[in-house]
């Protein structure tokens, strides 16, 4: 019993260490930014993220363009809202605000962004992938060319996409310039992610879906030495040499940067939008809070924190003193947490973790009053502290889950209707849930099995001083 808990108070100062690092506010190596590949490379600078209302950031209007003044339908404006939320999240920007105004605009948020050209480029980008035959003759990166895709809707493999049409030679030649034949569109890519060939260069390596993979084998056994163009908006960004026969993957070269290279994987994976949208307005968004109510907020927290430690201690004696010291452990390892996820802290999302934070004082509450109960029982410390998390596990369970199924269901709803307002209270309440079971069910336990173990006889003699029994 004693070398299990002296393990699993090294695994708790191992991680309240970790915490502490991950939150404060300094600049990370790269190596540590590393660690965390599951965030996008630019938004791995391991610090709290703040959201519009607290930060700022950009705003910008959209407007649909269809030619002749023509209005998009309902489906292809909401189709269009989603995919800009995926390629926002993909900048490294949380908990951005993505909403459809009227009929045919389309407002974006985006909290504490700072290129402001990239996040506009990006978002209003049509992203209209083809794979263009060049035949013997390669083009040059960035060579605008009219296709046959773009023109009427032609590919050498119409059956790859429902709204392909085959090759026609007669509307090619009515053409005031040269058309190249469009063999497919991006429709044909599974994903696309950013990577290095064998020399070290940037390069997007692609998958091919399944069912495009066998035209995308037939094309390039026929086309072998021949140049396919790879166009983005009827723009060739590089035009590689077929050197062997591909069907499932792939990779584009090209002259990338680090930075061009996933910015074109973001826009392949997440889509071409169904409308091409033209900016309407763009500003600059003035934090809804300025740096004195978010110092007093600061500040009330602070004395609310206080206040709740002076009320555990006064009410619990030593438990309560214990309670602050997991306590800490839980805000650190929460924060810790919202820096990793990442999550972006908005008043709602704030909200969400000072409700995570009642949970935690409520779970220890449960204890602390179980355990007086077994003492005044007759029990000796080491056998009441066993039964008071045996017996109110079962109401720190239940009680949880309620919430947890309760957070499960605003996230719905926040995915569903587009408030990521809500989605962001959900999510900050519901790591903070899961935060607060593992700091009273595993830091308090280890706590009070140490001093109330190790220290049982001294403990017992002051009894009524210590414990209040």
């Amino acid at each position: 019993m004693r070398q299990n808990t002296f393990t699993r108070l090294l695994i708790i100062l191992a991680l309240l260490a970790i915490s502490a690092y991950i939150v404060l506010p300094t600049p990370k190596p790269d190596f540590v930014k590393n660690l965390v590949f599951w965030q996008e490379p630019r938004g791995r600078d391991l610090q709290i993220k703040q959201g519009l209302d607290l930060k700022g950031g950009l705003q910008v209007l959209l407007a649909s363009d269809l030619p002749g003044g023509v209005q998009p339908t309902p489906e292809q404006m909401e189709s269009a809202r989603r995919i800009i939320e995926d390629r926002v999240n993909g900048l490294g920007v949380a908990e951005p605000i993505i909403q459809q105004q009227g009929d045919d605009r389309i407002l974006v948020e985006l909290p504490g962004v700072t290129d402001r050209n990239l996040a506009i480029d990006l978002i209003k980008q049509t992203g209209q992938l083809e794979f263009v035959d060049a035949g013997f003759t390669p083009l040059l990166d960035g060579t605008p060319i009219s296709t046959t895709y773009s023109l009427y809707g032609g590919l050498l493999f119409p059956e790859t996409l429902p709204t392909g049409k085959p090759i026609s030679e007669t509307l090619n030649a009515q053409a005031a310039t040269r058309v190249y034949n469009t063999a497919f569109t991006g429709e044909i890519l599974q994903s696309a992610t950013p990577g290095l060939d064998n020399l070290g260069r940037n390069v997007v390596n692609f998958t091919i879906k399944p069912q495009f993979q066998e035209a995308f084998r037939r094309y390039t056994s026929e086309k072998l030495n021949q140049a396919m163009c790879i166009v983005l908006d009827q723009r060739v960004i590089s035009c590689p040499t077929i050197r062997a026969v591909l069907s499932a993957d792939g990779s584009i070269s090209g002259n990338f940067t680090r930075e061009g290279a996933n910015n074109l994987a973001l826009v392949l994976s997440y889509g071409s939008l169904p409308v091409p949208l033209t900016i309407e307005t763009t500003r600059d968004v003035g934090a809804t809070l300025g740096a004195d109510s978010i110092r007093r907020s600061l500040v009330a927290g602070a004395i609310a924190l206080i206040a709740m430690i002076a009320f555990m201690v006064a009410r619990y004696r030593l438990p309560g003193l214990l309670s602050a010291v997991t306590l800490v452990f839980f805000m650190l390892t929460s924060l810790a947490l919202f820096v990793l996820v990442p999550v972006t802290l908005t008043l709602p999302g704030i909200a969400g973790f000072l409700l995570s934070v009642a949970a935690a004082v409520d779970a220890n509450v449960l204890i602390f009053e179980r355990f007086r109960e077994e003492l005044r029982g007759g029990r000796t410390m080491r056998a009441a502290v066993e039964a008071a998390f045996q017996r109110a596990w079962p109401s720190i369970r239940d009680s949880n889950i309620s919430t947890l199924i309760t957070c499960a269901i605003l996230f719905v709803f926040g995915n569903t209707f587009g408030a990521s307002a809500v989605r962001g209270f959900a999510i900050t309440l519901s790591l903070g849930i899961f935060v607060s079971l593992f700091s009273a069910m595993f830091v308090t336990r280890t706590l009070m099995r140490i001093t109330f173990s190790e220290q049982a006889e001294t403990i017992e003699a002051r009894r009524a001083a210590l414990l209040g029994v």
